[in-house]
C-alpha cells in the first residue's frame, strides 16, 4: 500500500498530513448497501447460480466471494480491478465480505477469466430471479422492454474488438435491453464491433417476452426501440407472443411520398407559428409479408415551409390515437440516462481484458451493481429522491468516514460527527430494515 509520510502544508505550518490512521474507512455507506443485500438474498441468489469451471485445488477466496467484493467495488466507484490491494484490509469492506483480508488485484483478475458462456448465462438468470422477486414485491402490472445498443471503445488488442462506422471508433458494440417503468436493467449481450445494431436481437429478446409471458401473464408487456431494430423478424416475433410494440422506421422514398400526399408542402397562414401533425396510415415494406399500421409525425418548425416526417411502425390498438402512440416511443429517450449511469457510474464499457469472455464478465457485473443500487434507490430512497444518480448516492451515502472500534464482540463503526447528509444515511438505514421481501 502506498504510503503518506509526515507532510507539513505551506499554507499553515501547523498541519501535518500522514497515512498512518489506524483502522478507518472513507467508504461506511456500503454497510446500507450490504444491509439492504441481505434483505432481498442478492448475494445469495448469486451463489446459487453462478457456475464456474473452477480447477483450483487449493484457495482462500471462494468464487461467489470475488463476485460478491468485485460488484461491492463497482458500487463504490473502483472500476479497477487493482483498487482491490489498497482495499485488502479496509474495515467496512473486510465485514461487507465477513473476511479478514479481501482478496488481491491478481485474484479478481483470474476470477474472470474463469468464465465462460455458461458462467455468463448462469449470472443472466440469477439477474432475472432477482427482477421477478422486484416484480412480486412492487405488484408490477406492465414492463416496458426498451431496447438499445451502445459502444464500448477498446485501447488494445481485445478479442473481437473492431471498428464500427457509425460511432467512428474501434471496440465492442453491446446490445441492452431496460425495464422503462422501473428503470431495471434487464439484460445485456456483449458483441464485435462491427455487427449492425439489429443483428441477434431476436435471440435476445425472444427469452426475456417468453419468461415475462409464462411467469407474470397478467403484465401488459410493451417494446419500445428505435430504427437500426426496425427488422420483420422483430415484428413477427412480437405479434406471436402478443406483445405491443412501436418501433421507428428508417425514412425512404415511399414513406416520403406516403407524408408529403397528407401534408404537402405549402405556405402558411401564419410562418411564424410552427406545425405539428399525427397521422396513421398503412404501409408495406417489400420485405415484409404483410402491412402494418404505421403512425407519422409531421413537423414545421416556425419560418420553415417544409415539413419533417417522423415514421413508426406498432401493434397498437385503435383505442390509442396517433399522438400518444408517437409520445410514448419518445419517452424511450430516458433510457438514454439509465446507459449514461450504467456508463459513467458502474463503469458497463470499461473492457481491459484481452478475452472477450472476461470482458462479457465485467459487463455483467456491472449490470449488476446497476440493479443493487436501482433497487436499494426505488425501494428505500425518500419519495422524490429515488431518481438520484449514483455518483450523488456516493455522496449522500457510500463516502462517509468512520473508525472502526472493537469492544468485546462488537465492532463500533464511529462516523465522522460531522457528514452532512447524516440525517438522510439514517432515514435510508431505517428503510431498509423496515423493508420485507418474501
Amino acid at each position: 500500500m502506498a504510503t503518506l509520510p509526515h507532510i507539513t502544508l505551506d499554507f499553515n505550518r501547523k498541519i501535518k498530513l500522514s497515512h498512518d490512521g489506524g483502522e478507518l474507512s472513507s467508504d461506511t455507506g456500503q454497510m446500507i448497501f450490504r444491509e439492504f443485500d441481505e434483505k432481498i438474498g442478492f448475494s445469495a441468489t448469486l451463489a446459487a447460480y453462478l457456475q464456474l469451471i473452477d480447477e483450483r485445488r487449493y484457495y482462500v477466496h471462494a468464487n461467489e466471494d470475488l463476485l460478491r467484493q468485485k460488484i461491492y467495488q463497482l458500487i463504490a466507484g473502483y472500476a479497477e480491478d487493482d483498487a482491490a490491494d489498497a482495499l485488502i484490509h479496509d474495515p467496512v469492506f473486510t465485514q461487507i465480505m465477513g473476511k479478514d483480508a479481501l482478496a488481491s488485484q491478481p485474484s479478481l483478475s483470474r476470477f474472470l477469466e474463469r468464465f465462460d458462456s455458461s458462467s455468463i448465462t448462469s449470472l443472466l438468470q440469477a439477474n432475472q430471479a432477482l427482477l421477478d422477486k422486484m416484480h412480486m414485491h412492487r405488484e408490477s402490472d406492465a414492463i416496458i422492454l426498451d431496447l438499445d445498443s451502445t459502444h464500448a471503445d477498446t485501447y488494445g488488442k481485445q478479442e473481437q474488438s473492431a471498428y464500427n462506422a457509425h460511432y467512428g471508433t474501434i471496440g465492442f458494440h453491446p446490445m441492452v435491453a431496460f425495464d422503462g417503468v422501473t428503470s431495471d436493467f434487464l439484460k445485456s449481450e456483449l458483441r464485435p464491433g462491427n455487427v449492425y445494431t439489429s443483428n441477434g436481437v431476436v435471440d435476445f429478446v425472444r427469452p426475456l417476452i417468453e419468461h415475462y409471458n409464462e411467469n407474470f401473464p397478467w403484465m401488459m408487456p410493451f417494446l419500445r426501440a428505435d430504427s437500426g431494430f426496425a427488422v420483420p423478424a422483430l415484428y413477427d416475433l412480437c405479434e406471436k407472443e402478443s406483445v405491443s410494440y412501436v418501433i421507428r422506421l428508417k425514412s425512404n422514398v415511399k414513406l416520403q411520398r406516403l407524408a408529403d400526399e397528407l401534408h404537402p408542402a405549402s405556405a402558411s397562414k401564419d410562418m411564424s407559428k410552427s406545425e405539428c401533425y399525427f397521422e396513421e396510415s398503412e404501409y408495406q415494406a417489400k420485405s415484409w409479408k404483410k402491412a402494418r399500421k404505421i403512425m407519422i409525425q409531421s413537423v414545421r418548425p416556425a419560418g420553415e415551409m417544409f415539413f419533417t416526417h417522423s415514421f413508426f411502425v406498432t401493434n397498437l390498438s385503435d383505442v390509442f390515437s396517433p399522438q400518444v402512440i408517437v409520445q410514448s416511443y419518445q419517452r424511450r429517450g430516458t433510457m438514454e440516462n439509465y446507459i449514461k449511469e450504467a456508463k459513467n457510474g458502474f463503469d458497463l464499457d470499461r473492457m481491459s481484458s484481452h478475452s472477450f469472455q472476461a470482458n462479457e464478465a465485467r459487463m455483467m457485473l456491472s449490470l449488476l451493481a446497476y440493479n443493487l443500487t436501482n433497487w436499494l434507490r426505488t425501494l428505500c430512497f425518500p419519495e422524490g429522491q429515488q431518481q438520484m444518480q449514483i455518483q450523488t448516492i456516493r455522496t449522500r451515502i457510500i463516502k462517509v468516514a468512520s473508525k472502526l472500534v472493537k469492544s468485546g464482540r462488537s465492532f463500533y463503526f464511529k462516523l465522522a460527527s460531522s457528514f452532512v447528509y447524516a440525517s438522510f444515511f439514517s432515514k435510508v438505514l431505517r428503510s431498509v430494515q423496515k423493508l420485507q421481501i418474501e
